[in-house]
């Protein structure tokens, strides 16, 4: 999937070690599988990984699409970021990234969302700013290689992806992301 989709070369030099697991109440998030953004407004209601006991992990959900595939001038737009997550405990992380749900603006076609997980070396005291709040704000042109290479993040240890296009929702997000 991360070669068939490009995410490699475009996200990560190499793919993850596994499989990240990530629903949104009943839709999976599945190789690339096609997602609207009106399943996927709120965060996924399930997210998971193998980890390592006494491990701390990073979760990054991104988009390089924006705002187009063919044009991907603000590539990468972080949806999502928690860091110094215990386990697979998400909730029991630092968000540094509030989650925005997909929004690929009209006639831009299918944008790719990216889930990772990096097995942390050691606890990150995060210096970039925090966004957690729903501004759209600082997330766009972003680079996964400039968050792993900062924070000094160990292995990519799971991945997974959907694509998502326009749909009746995204106006509606644009709305709340500029305060309206």
């Amino acid at each position: 999937m991360f070669e068939t989709l490009e995410i490699c070369p475009d996200v990560l030099d190499t793919p993850p070690e596994g499989i990240l697991e990530a629903t949104y109440g009943d839709a999976s998030v599945n190789a690339g599988n096609v997602l609207t953004p009106t399943q996927v407004r709120t965060p996924p209601t399930h997210l998971a990984w193998s980890t390592e006991t006494e491990s701390l992990y990073t979760f990054l959900m991104t988009d390089p699409d924006a705002p187009s595939r063919s044009q991907p001038t603000f590539r990468e737009w972080h949806h999502y970021l928690v860091v110094n997550i215990p386990g697979n405990a998400i909730d029991e992380g630092q968000t540094v990234a509030e989650y925005i749900g997909a929004a690929p603006p009209p006639e831009t076609g299918l944008h790719r969302y990216i889930f990772l997980a990096f097995r942390q070396n050691n606890r990150i005291e995060y210096t970039d700013p925090l966004r957690t709040n729903r501004s759209a704000d600082g997330r766009g042109s972003q680079s996964t290689r400039a968050l792993i290479e900062k924070y000094n993040l160990g292995k990519c240890v799971a991945g997974n992806c959907f694509q998502a296009e326009f749909d009746d929702i995204v106006p509606t997000i644009y709305q709340e992301l500029s305060g309206g």
